[in-house]
């Protein structure tokens, strides 16, 4: 019998071995919260991936699956029910109801609370329990993508309780969620430690510990890995020459992950000379793009036509990019009555690659009279300033999370998502708004496509952007990890993860 008994003790020391085990990640960036309700940022989420859950789940394919809502009900063309999943609890014990639900997405939409997010459920007229566990959404107007909106980070489900009680420090001192992954500290700007959630409703849970270190300098991300100190390293293509030499390492595991995201250039359309669409158009003849983008990504990456990418529904794939024509650029200029050009700055934050693109593109908007002053700021300002609208030009990037044309061009071209919710240009155009209206409430698929199409050769003739890149993501893992699937949204879920 004690024989018996020692053996099953080895066993479960063996199964508990297996899994107790620490998972380093090297960030590109610090979140700027942990509030899904603070921010909308994407080192934000890849770390709120893990810590929270949304009703809906998006896979690595892209499809819609249940998440917290086990099943859910169209009842007509403006009321949607959710079952909400019995027994799940949040990290600090307590049972997760419909109340909680109701309180997440209604706060999200909440104008005093100020979401980045709150466009994501724009649509949404009321949200109410019907019972414990069943909550009933209803739209003003009929709203197509409404099941991938729900599967947005921005969406992820609260504690009322916790929130109310934590006040201003829920995001940073106090985050709790149902998620496999339970909050225990912030370092700013140092590490994100988080422990594994044995009560998780999704099963099991591999990796007892998860890191997330900010590595900012895409070298140092690929010598950390390289080093072995870190087991996974996110977007090793920020530099991409260490990413081609990690790509060749044959110690690593390297994948190269078609994105969800568009690289562009944003002009401010509130302040001149941006507000005339030839000074718009001149700068998109003054940048030759491919070979910028060449030489500075390395391939990793393709020249953008559209604000979406290819993989988005209701991508624009036949759009032509601005030719490269300077002498263009300067007859656009002077009949906007700038013939000597002009001064203006560029915004970027300390991202490598941004940092370059915009050095060349000072030295070729020189090149046809326009003095451009390049600005480097920290990502939190830069967020903050160019919400604000404290900006001339900046350079960011924005993935269709959703995959859906609706989050890929409402947010970013809407006259009613100025500032933080996404549109940094403050450009809107009534026929945009009105299509984009149309795509949203419109049920049919083809007719959906149509408008946004529309949308975006409106887009590109009125050239509120200078479209840089599509992106491919590059990440790297120690040969002992496995399991690891990146997500073409960026959001990468690590639970079952496992090292070796």
């Amino acid at each position: 019998m004690r024989r018996v008994l020692l053996l099953i003790a080895v066993a479960a020391f063996a199964l508990g071995g297996a899994h107790a085990f620490t998972l380093t990640v090297a960030a590109t960036s610090d979140a700027v919260s942990l509030s899904p309700h603070d921010t909308n940022d994407q080192p934000s989420a890849r770390v709120m991936r893990q810590i929270y859950d949304t009703l809906i789940v998006q896979n690595e394919e892209l499809e819609l699956e249940p998440g917290l809502a086990e099943s859910w009900t169209q009842i007509d063309d403006l009321t949607w029910e959710f079952a909400i999943r019995s027994g799940v609890v949040f990290h600090n014990g307590d049972p997760l109801t419909a109340a909680d639900v109701v309180f997440t997405l209604n706060s999200l939409r909440d104008p005093a609370v100020a979401a980045p997010g709150a466009f994501i459920l724009g649509f949404v007229d009321t949200v109410e329990a019907v019972d414990e566990l069943t909550v009933r959404v209803t739209t003003g107007t009929p709203f197509a993508p409404i099941l991938s909106h729900l599967a947005h980070t921005a969406t992820s489900i609260l504690s009322e309780q916790v929130v109310t009680d934590a006040g201003e420090d829920y995001g940073t001192e106090v985050v709790v969620g149902t998620g496999p992954f339970k909050f225990v500290e912030w370092e700013i700007a140092s590490q994100i430690i988080l422990e594994r959630n044995d009560d998780w409703w999704g099963g099991d849970v591999l990796p007892e510990r998860v890191i997330f270190r900010p590595i900012t300098e895409g070298t140092v991300r690929a010598i950390e890995l390289e080093a072995g100190a870190v087991d996974i390293a996110f977007e090793l293509n920020t530099s991409p020459r260490d990413a081609m030499r990690a790509i060749e390492n044959p110690n690593l595991i390297v994948t190269q992950q078609p994105t969800l995201s568009t690289a562009y250039v944003g002009f401010n359309f509130q302040k001149e000379p941006f507000d005339d669409v030839r000074v718009r158009q001149a700068i998109n003849h003054a940048v030759d793009v491919e070979p910028m983008i060449d030489a500075i990504l390395e391939g990793f990456g393709s020249v953008a036509t559209s604000p979406i990418s290819d993989m988005v529904f209701g991508a624009h794939t036949d759009l032509e990019p601005y030719d490269y024509d300077p002498e263009r650029a300067r007859q656009l200029l002077a009949e906007a009555g700038y013939p000597d050009g002009f001064s203006t700055s560029l915004w970027t934050n300390d991202n490598p690659i941004r940092i370059q693109i915009a050095e060349i593109m000072q030295a070729q908007l020189g090149e046809v009279g326009i003095d451009v002053d390049v600005q480097v700021l920290e990502w939190s300002t830069y967020l903050a300033d160019t919400a604000a609208g404290a900006h001339d030009m900046f350079i960011l990037g924005w993935v269709t999370v959703t995959g859906d044309a609706d989050y890929g061009l409402y947010a970013l071209f809407h006259s009613s998502n100025f500032g933080s919710a996404g549109n940094r240009t403050f450009w809107s155009n009534p026929r945009v708004d009105e299509l984009l209206d149309l795509g949203r409430t419109e049920a049919d698929p083809d007719l959906r496509v149509e408008y946004y199409l529309e949308v975006q050769e409106i887009i590109a003739e009125e050239a509120p952007w200078v479209f840089l890149y599509l992106t491919l993501e590059v990440n790297g893992t120690q040969p002992n990890v496995s399991g690891f699937v990146p997500h073409p949204a960026g959001h990468h879920r690590l639970y079952n993860v496992s090292k070796n």
